[in-house]
């Protein structure tokens, strides 16, 4: 089969397009499936730029987002048939191959049925972005309807899910965006405050919006001098979540003082550390948001689709940060 692989860690040129063998079923639980499409996530450059997490187990193929079509089963199957849609978050850290392929193998526990209404350019964008804000809005934050929300970057993969998750749980949700082209998008989703960042004192912003208490939860998707700023922008006694990791100019006073409950929330973590149970729930927030999608809640936005071979520049815009919603490779020629 056809896949983008990397044999050393570097610039996007280190992804080559080869043939390697397509992928087997293992155990009795597996599926095999022919990728539709994988959607590609900053995880991924990272992985490709300082190397997987399994460095020993070289050469690698990334992408752990994957749509596509069941092709077979093993003989233990039990909620999947051959010619299900189905969408997943598995495999491309390096121990498993990823979705920049024509084939990859994932069990059942972790697959879930594709919504009906997307694409599989579409459902592939979907899995690490919702279930990161998922986990991060309902999970360490435990969002309640009334409560206000701080999601910085609303425009961007998990910001846009993170703004819709939000909204449905009856929260009022301001946002940063980069230009007025992304203020209009993210209005279109339901932001009832859109700070651009460029031109504007974010946490003097926050704190007229909010009365001068600031919010009550703020969802940080950007990470450095961001997570300072977000403690600064939230009430005290509030929620901050991060999906990076803190950096030495971190202000943890600032937090301290304000007694601020700070989560961190990385949707790999069941994958890394072989959580099944996890993983399980995981996929269960999927087959959940499959009927979302499908009665009009909830809205997934691809920015751009290229084919496998373009890989490298899906990465370099990737990197670039100026992407809206996902950008995702149509892997099936």
């Amino acid at each position: 089969m056809k896949a983008a692989v990397i044999h050393t860690p570097g610039s996007p040129d280190v992804l080559q397009i080869q043939q390697v063998p397509e992928p087997t079923l293992q155990r009795d639980t597996e599926l095999l499936v022919r990728l539709k499409a994988a959607g590609v996530n900053p995880i991924d450059t990272k992985l490709r730029q300082r190397g997987t997490f399994y460095p020993e187990q070289m050469p690698a193929i990334l992408g752990c987002d994957g749509a596509g079509v069941v092709e077979a089963i093993g003989s233990g199957v039990q909620d999947f048939r051959v010619g299900d849609r189905v969408y997943f978050c598995n495999g491309g850290l390096g121990g498993h191959p990823g979705t920049y392929a024509e084939y990859a193998v994932v069990d059942e526990k972790f697959a879930a049925p594709m919504p009906i209404s997307l694409s599989f350019a579409e459902a592939a964008a979907v899995p690490l972005v919702l279930i990161t804000a998922w986990e991060a809005l309902y999970d360490r934050a435990r969002l309640e309807a009334g409560r206000s929300v701080l999601i910085h970057a609303g425009a961007g993969g998990v910001g846009h899910l993170a703004i819709q998750l939000a909204k449905l749980k009856g929260a009022k949700v301001c946002t940063t965006v980069s230009s007025a082209e992304k203020a209009a998008f993210v209005q279109s989703l339901g932001a009832e405050k859109v700070i651009l960042y460029p031109q504007s004192d974010v946490i003097e912003e926050i704190l007229k919006w909010t009365n001068g208490e600031g919010v009550d939860l703020t969802f940080d998707t950007v990470g450095g001098k961001i997570l300072s700023q977000s403690f600064s922008s939230t009430c005290i006694y509030g929620d901050v979540v991060t999906i990076l990791a803190p950096d030495s100019s971190t202000d943890w006073k600032i937090a301290r003082d304000r007694n601020l409950r700070v989560s961190y929330e990385l949707m790999l973590t069941p994958m890394l550390k072989g959580l099944i149970s996890a993983q399980q729930a995981q996929a269960k927030i999927l087959k959940q948001c499959t009927r979302l999608f499908d009665q009009g809640e909830l809205k997934i936005h691809v920015s751009q689709t290229l084919p496998l071979e373009s890989v490298a520049i899906a990465h370099r815009q990737i990197e670039a940060g100026s992407t809206s919603g996902k950008i995702v490779l149509l892997t099936d020629s």
